[in-house]
């Protein structure tokens, strides 16, 4: 299988193939991940939802963060890894450098940072400084006791423009990459026809160029709810390998997300 690279991601958009992500924290499912065509790999702060059994993102740390992407790296030496940064962990550019430095040596090949307009000169100065940025824009699970819960983003019309304007800020910045979580599947795909990065989608309609989903989601494991943009691809298959491969195979030919897993 060929290496994963932000080129080749691009060149992915271009060529209107689509990209299939899945969030990883430890070493035998990213070899797994890999081995199944998974075209990168994202350390996410959701390990504290799902590793660490804890109500939000909030409390995970830069430790957690290394320590997972180390273990990742170490189970896929030849995957493209983006990695989270963590709640207050890029507060001002000086401390994300050093932050997104510690994730780098741990073997990211990108970071992620959630956010609008305020995040321009920080991901300026990481592109700057050799160190690639992913954005996340829509619901931002670190910002959950601003917004009052997990909604849906972007609903209002005054609010998906504001989206759309804060993307391209973020993007003109530096990002080579985007997040876009919990929006319209109309929105999804306004965002994506205006960029020139790729958009990698969570609950924001088929139009994205790519898919990501929390690893025990699309595994049926978390124990208290199945998200409306989820599948549970194990229940289909079988086995650990096939759903990673089917989950693949459906984001590539465009069956996944179905209109049931989309919000309007």
């Amino acid at each position: 299988m060929s290496t994963v690279t932000i080129a080749s991601l691009q060149k992915m958009k271009q060529e209107g193939k689509k990209i299939a992500s899945v969030t990883a924290y430890d070493a035998s499912f990213a070899k797994t991940m890999t081995e199944q065509g998974v075209d990168f790999m994202l350390v996410g702060d959701s390990l504290g939802n799902v590793i660490q059994g804890l109500s939000s993102t909030v409390p995970v740390t830069l430790a957690d963060m290394v320590y997972h992407t180390t273990m990742v790296r170490r189970g896929a030496p030849q995957a493209f890894v983006i990695a989270d940064m963590p709640f207050m962990s890029y507060a001002t550019p000086e401390q994300s450098y050093q932050n997104a430095a510690e994730l780098m040596r741990a073997g990211a090949n990108m970071v992620k940072l959630e956010g609008g307009e305020w995040l321009t000169e920080t991901i300026q100065g990481l592109a700057t400084r050799g160190i690639p940025v992913c954005a996340h824009l829509g619901l931002l699970p670190q910002s959950v006791n601003v917004i009052g819960g997990y909604k849906v983003q972007g609903k209002q019309q005054q609010q998906a423009d504001q989206t759309l304007a804060q993307a391209l800020q973020l993007q003109a910045a530096g990002a080579q990459l985007l997040v876009l979580e919990c929006i319209p599947a109309g929105l999804g795909k306004r965002i994506t026809e205006e960029l020139t990065i790729p958009t990698i989608g969570i609950g924001a309609g088929p139009d994205t160029d790519g898919q990501i989903l929390v690893m025990h989601d699309l595994l049926g494991m978390n124990s208290d709810y199945l998200p409306k943009f989820a599948k549970d691809f194990l229940a289909e298959t079988g086995s650990l390998a096939s759903a990673f491969r089917h989950y693949v195979e459906q984001v590539q030919k465009g069956e996944f997300p179905a209109p049931e897993h989309c919000y309007k």
